[in-house]
């Protein structure tokens, strides 16, 4: 790799890094891509296939030899002994991005804040109190890359919906991928707002920022507004919209069942920590994102649901990935 445009991505076959990857090579950039089984992965797109694990921090140092930007979208799967392997990965990623001079991206959450800062917008500057493990951890990274003297972007978004965002509330609870749409499970409550982000304008704004030339050197964040759910019932009003059945029946995520297994379900006790987040109306404040790029990306609702249901195999038609490539 040669060009200054030249980039390693931590968990490409995620919904995040896998569209920040394809963004990215999109544009010009040179992208790596790490990978457990780096034989199996499509070499289409541009995207070069690494053999390598984000857990071992060699691995990711070879990955990383010339590039100048790390993404770091890895996740422990499954929601199993976060509180170890996730700070054991992102020491790999700093080590990674020291020895190269590169800078690091890493998506953020809202899952950084308590119910000190949610009756108002959160800014950048927000207190961040989390009061759950998930949201501890991510509080501990970012605090981490703060001290690490490196530049680093930090983007922070909704929850996630998109043509390839297996792992989302969208695609979880709202509907079943791979089947017609019969039923609509809302995990939220009827007038009270959510925030979502689609995850090709989330890659875009975060590669829109990364090539702006008056970026931030150091630690700088970033917030987007996305797509908001004013009442908790536009989402569920765009799908029904894009599949023409105003009449499919929507019922409530049980709640009660996850508590009901959290002693014996790891993934359960991880849901019913972040339950809250349904309750409330939270929302980010993209002034600072707007006030360097001017405008933030954003898909027209209706067309993100169609390509979302037809990325999940919802809805016939092409995919998101296969629209990607074509357009």
């Amino acid at each position: 790799m040669t060009t200054g445009k030249t980039a390693l991505v931590l968990g490409a076959t995620g919904g995040i890094g896998g569209a920040v990857a394809r963004r990215l090579a999109a544009r010009g950039w040179q992208v790596k891509a790490l990978h457990r089984r780096a034989a199996s992965q499509s070499s289409q797109g541009g995207i070069v296939w690494i053999q390598g694990d984000a857990l071992r921090p060699e691995d990711v140092a070879a990955a990383a030899q010339g590039v100048r930007l790390i993404v770091h979208a890895v996740n422990p799967p499954g929601y199993r002994h976060w509180d170890t392997l996730v700070p054991h990965m992102l020491e790999a990623s700093i080590a990674a991005a020291t020895a190269e001079r590169a800078r690091i991206l890493l998506p953020g959450t809202i899952y950084n804040y308590g119910p000190d800062a949610w009756p108002r917008p959160l800014t950048e500057a927000s207190p961040q109190n989390p009061t759950t493990r998930k949201g501890a951890i991510r509080v501990a990274m970012e605090r981490r890359l703060a001290a690490s003297g490196l530049d680093v972007l930090v983007v922070r978004a909704g929850d996630y919906f998109g043509p390839d965002a297996g792992n989302s509330w969208f695609s979880q609870a709202l509907v079943k991928p791979g089947v017609p749409v019969a039923r609509i499970t809302n995990p939220g409550r009827t007038g009270v707002g959510h925030q979502w982000a689609y995850l090709p304008d989330v890659a875009e704004t975060m590669v829109r920022l990364l090539e702006h030339p008056a970026l931030p050197h150091g630690f700088a964040t970033f917030h987007m507004d996305g797509q908001w759910d004013a009442d908790g019932m536009a989402m569920i009003g765009a799908i029904r919209r894009v599949l023409g059945r105003p009449e499919l029946k929507v019922g409530r995520l049980p709640w009660w069942l996850f508590r009901l297994i959290v002693p014996v379900n790891a993934f359960a006790r991880e849901v019913t920590e972040i339950a809250p987040l349904w309750r409330r109306p939270i929302r980010l404040d993209n002034a600072r994102l707007v006030a360097l790029l001017g405008a933030e990306p954003r898909t027209p609702l209706d067309e993100a649901v169609a390509a979302a249901l037809r990325g999940l195999g919802c809805l016939p038609g092409p995919t998101g990935a296969t629209r990607e490539a074509l357009s």
